[in-house]
């Protein structure tokens, strides 16, 4: 059974709206989710003593997701991840999207997915989230119609993204969970255990872009097929922390993707995803400026994220896999995240 409960979290200023909480609860999860970015604001899974903690960074007031913070637990897009000095040509004309990270586009821009007001609608099991994103916003091309349902199934939480656009544009959607299954606000991630079910990664330009390259994990730091201990094995091979694109078999089935485990607590996330690539990233930029819940901290490297999507820049990258969403066609696709104790 889940149950599913609704209050007010905030209002937006200037008489914007009201931004709403809803809560899904299962034996084993607690999820709540606000209506501002599709927003999970909380996650709560017990250790294998039975307690329970919050996995997620973030904010306990509204106000800490209307300042600049790095997109905790949002929904990203149209686009999420990289665009590539925020242009691509589309039938021959040319569009420029918002800079907003370096030279490139990121998330959607400066106004994206994960800063407006969604409309709820509760289900039995979870609640449905749409909003029309219009013609030219952020410079994209055509209208475009959009559902995000988040629905609990015993220890998983399920999120299904849809899409329907007016007329060709690039669609690309993700949620941006920072997870630390320790409880949000313990310093750091080096004690968990990941695995990358990925035989190829994209390597990055100095801006992050992906070069083109794809490279085979094989004898490199992005060989995670095995289970490492983040710590040492940032340690052994040099490395300020992940911030790339795993490339996942192709198939548009559901599929394991990727394995975390917690000794400590004996916490395990493992992600299902029907897309064809997951972004790693280990909360390189955070930087302790920000003050979470309980007054928790979040320094460099205290969450991870595991974004399911398509490939960065593929708008830009003809030998990726397609981005373009066509009118009469729908975008959809489902990623699981499905949390157990070891």
């Amino acid at each position: 059974m889940v149950s599913v409960t609704r209050a007010v979290f905030g209002d937006l200023p200037l008489g914007a709206g009201t931004v709403e909480k809803f809560q899904l609860q299962s034996d084993q999860l607690r999820v709540d989710i606000i209506s501002w970015g599709c927003t999970i604001t909380a996650l709560e899974v017990k250790d294998r003593q039975g307690r329970a903690s919050d996995l997620v960074l973030g904010f306990a007031e509204l106000e800490g997701y209307l300042q600049k913070q790095p997109y905790f637990g949002a929904v990203v897009g149209r686009v999420a991840n990289r665009i590539a000095k925020g242009t691509f040509t589309l039938d021959g004309k040319e569009y420029q999207l918002a800079i907003n990270n370096g030279p490139n586009s990121l998330h959607g821009g400066v106004r994206g997915f994960d800063k407006v007001l969604w409309t709820p609608q509760v289900l039995s099991n979870g609640v449905e989230f749409s909003r029309v994103s219009p013609d030219g916003e952020e410079g994209y091309p055509g209208e475009l119609k959009v559902w995000v349902t988040y629905t609990l199934d015993g220890g998983e939480l399920v999120i299904n993204y849809r899409a329907q656009a007016s007329q060709t544009t690039p669609v690309n959607l993700t949620n941006h969970s920072y997870f630390n299954l320790a409880g949000q606000g313990s310093p750091n991630i080096y004690d968990h255990e990941v695995t990358i079910e990925a035989d190829a990664f994209l390597p990055v330009d100095e801006t992050l872009i992906p070069t083109g390259e794809v490279a085979p994990v094989q004898g490199t730091a992005f060989d995670l097929r095995k289970p490492v201990e983040l710590g040492k094995h940032l340690q052994e091979f040099h490395m300020n922390g992940f911030d790339h694109n795993f490339c996942l078999k192709g198939s548009k089935e559901k599929r394991f993707c990727a394995r975390v485990h917690h000794a400590g607590s004996g916490r395990v996330l493992e992600v299902y995803t029907t897309q064809l690539g997951v972004q790693f990233y280990t909360g390189n930029f955070l930087d302790g400026t920000l003050k979470g819940k309980s007054g928790a901290v979040y320094p460099k490297h205290s969450g991870f994220c595991l974004e399911t999507q398509n490939w960065p820049d593929a708008v830009n990258q003809p030998h990726f896999p397609p981005v373009l969403l066509k009118p009469g066609e729908e975008y959809d696709h489902t990623t699981w995240f499905k949390f157990s104790v070891a």
